[in-house]
């Protein structure tokens, strides 16, 4: 696949992944979290945010990877 295209789905993708994520981060925060503590909101939110990094290093990685070598 051209560097190109790989770059061009890896940054739908990881836009689709922040938005995905937000909006469960904030359903399940409202779900559990409603009579917790600021403490605790501030905990979850300081774990959820930057939890989103591994997939979207995934993704990244996958499209600076090297190109595949036809034979």
């Amino acid at each position: 696949m051209p560097p190109r295209i790989k770059r061009l789905i890896g940054s739908i993708l990881i836009v689709l992944l922040v938005i995905v994520y937000a909006v469960a981060a904030m359903v399940v925060a409202e779900a559990r979290l409603s009579q917790a503590s600021g403490l605790v909101h501030f905990a979850y939110f300081l774990f959820s945010g930057l939890l989103w990094v591994l997939p979207a290093m995934l993704i990244v990685k996958w499209m600076y990877g090297a190109p595949k070598k036809r034979s």
